[in-house]
């Protein structure tokens, strides 16, 4: 379906209007969220297999990998208005069960963490460091969506691989705790059972 297509049905004009707005109400909690995580106390996990290793820094190859997916996501499901817009509902579901999440877990950065600045997240926010951006890897997370809505074999795959070597990384880096990881995939993959549902239901 075309976008002129799409966008004649006064039904997917707005429900893209409401999405985007939504979008829009999450990620403006989630910098403010981030402002309080940054200041309260939390806790210091153990992590048994962070302590089999010395940190790297990887921020290069995390930040190459994600943007460039971002990259190719956009110019793949731009050509399909209701993959697009299934990938930013599924984001915006994402990140308020990760605010929720995180709000239930006050978590204390890995000692031994090499600091990641992430641009995007840091504009949102206050522009400052942010390092209690834990439960769950948002990296993670947001990978894994470009892989579960996509839906041409090969550009699936490679989500698929980057969302692997990423989760990796930030482990290599001490920036999240296993745990983190682990429960970005159980997670994601849950609100996605839960739109794709909602959407069968509603369509």
């Amino acid at each position: 379906m075309s976008w002129k297509e799409f966008l004649k049905e006064k039904r997917n004009r707005a429900e893209l209007i409401i999405s985007l707005i939504l979008l829009a109400i999450v990620l403006t909690s989630l910098a403010n969220f981030l402002n309080h995580v940054e200041a309260r106390p939390g806790v210091l996990l153990p992590d048994p297999l962070l302590n089999l290793f010395k940190p790297i820094d990887l921020t290069w190859l995390i930040f190459a990998l994600i943007y460039i997916s971002l990259v190719v996501a956009i110019a793949t499901f731009s050509k399909n208005p209701k993959r697009l817009l299934f990938a930013v509902q599924l984001y915006t579901l994402m990140v308020a069960v990760r605010i929720a999440a995180m709000y239930l877990l006050p978590l204390e950065p890995p000692a031994t963490m090499i600091i990641l600045n992430d641009p995007f997240v840091e504009f949102f926010g206050t522009g400052q460091t942010l390092t209690k951006d834990l439960f769950f890897s948002g990296h993670t997370a947001t990978l894994l969506i470009l892989f579960l809505v996509s839906e041409k074999k090969t550009i699936k795959t490679v989500f698929l691989i980057s969302t692997i070597v990423v989760a990796i990384a930030v482990l290599l880096q001490h920036v999240h705790y296993t745990i983190d990881v682990f429960a970005a995939v159980f997670f994601t993959y849950t609100c996605y059972v839960v739109l794709e549902k909602l959407k069968m239901r509603v369509h």
